[in-house]
């Protein structure tokens, strides 16, 4: 099966705007032309969420003035005892919601730290098999081995809670990507989880200049959530920094506390922090997709066709003068007009 877009392509890794259409076939980019248009759409990646905890759908707003160790950490936090208490329908049908706003919102692929062992794995295999959404997801399992065997890989909540050497080990052995939380409340486990040589470190808001050049070294990527770190009051991570040092990716953390849209992020990302808005598409796009080795995330030839495009003479984004900058800073869920997924 043959199809086209057509518009201003955000092309390449420099998401370089060019006038002429994409035809993708098979669910592949085969070729990307430059050819005069009378459309006004704006055709992007669609986006790649770095760090989402989809099972928090069932706590929207929940713990409102709790610190974070009370909202989330391990296993009595408010969120852990709601997941607990929930049944799997209910776990299932509001991750699938959360699920459908964010294919509907344009995310293409979305990394997910699943808690509840191997049945919170299966719980979001089922949410994700609702209504064929064609999310591309990379599950670490938590909690034990054999949810990182049921899933993707394994996501560590932090080495403050323990040493995760034999989950460390199990994980190498599958061949499996390991990702961990580190230097969310302080730098004091940031160490630790360096010494576990994981793939994907998640949020790094107290990383240190010794951690800076050890990224730099190992070229370890970071997944920053800065709205959630914000919410929870630990601050924010030196994202401009992080960018100079290694591959950083975006992402929205925890459903509980924000909604899963990647324009929210971009827009805050841009607007709080001393990044381009070239360098924010990329974290919430190429960066994901580079973390753990999906093929997507950027307009090139070959690449899977996961493809988001906007209206460019919606009420919002007429009259842009650089689409970019448009997209990241001022774009929003009512512009999507088609996500195209494999």
């Amino acid at each position: 099966m043959s199809t086209s877009l057509t518009g201003t392509i955000l092309r390449g890794r420099e998401f370089e705007p060019t006038e002429g259409r994409v035809v993708v076939e098979d669910g592949r980019i085969t070729a990307i032309e430059e050819a005069a248009t009378d459309s006004t759409d704006i055709v992007l990646p669609a986006f790649v969420n770095a760090h989402t905890h989809i099972g928090d759908s069932i706590a929207k707003e929940a713990g409102g003035g709790l610190s974070l160790d009370d909202l989330v950490a391990p296993p009595d936090g408010l969120k852990h005892q709601l997941l607990r208490a929930a049944s799997d329908e209910e776990l299932v049908r509001a991750m699938a919601r959360s699920l459908r706003f964010m294919q509907r919102s344009g995310t293409g692929a979305f990394l997910e730290f699943r808690e509840g062992g191997v049945g919170g794995v299966r719980a979001l295999e089922e949410a994700l098999a609702d209504d064929d959404l064609g999310l591309e997801s990379v599950v670490f399992g938590r909690e034990t081995i054999e949810a990182m065997e049921a899933s993707d890989g394994f996501g560590a909540s932090g080495a403050r809670d323990s040493d995760f050497e034999t989950e460390r080990a199990a994980t190498r052995a599958a061949g499996k990507p390991f990702a961990i939380h580190a230097g969310e409340r302080d730098p004091d486990d940031i160490d630790p989880a360096f010494a576990l040589d994981p793939e994907l470190l998640v949020h790094m808001v107290y990383t240190q200049p010794d951690h800076f050049e050890r990224l730099e070294e190992t070229k370890t990527p970071v997944a920053v959530c800065p709205r959630s770190n914000l919410v929870t009051g630990v601050g924010v991570p030196p994202i401009r920094k992080l960018l100079d040092h290694t591959t950083v990716a975006l992402g929205t953390d925890n459903v509980m506390l924000n909604s899963p849209s990647m324009f929210r992020e971009m827009a805050f990302v841009c607007k709080l922090a001393d990044v381009s808005a070239r360098e924010t598409l990329a974290m919430a796009t190429i960066a994901g997709a580079d973390a753990v080795g999906l093929n997507c995330g950027c307009i090139e030839e070959g690449r899977e066709a996961r493809l988001l495009v906007l209206d460019g003479d919606s009420d919002n984004l007429a009259g842009a003068r650089d689409p970019v900058r448009a997209v990241v800073r001022r774009a929003g869920v009512s512009d999507v007009k088609r996500v195209v997924l494999p």
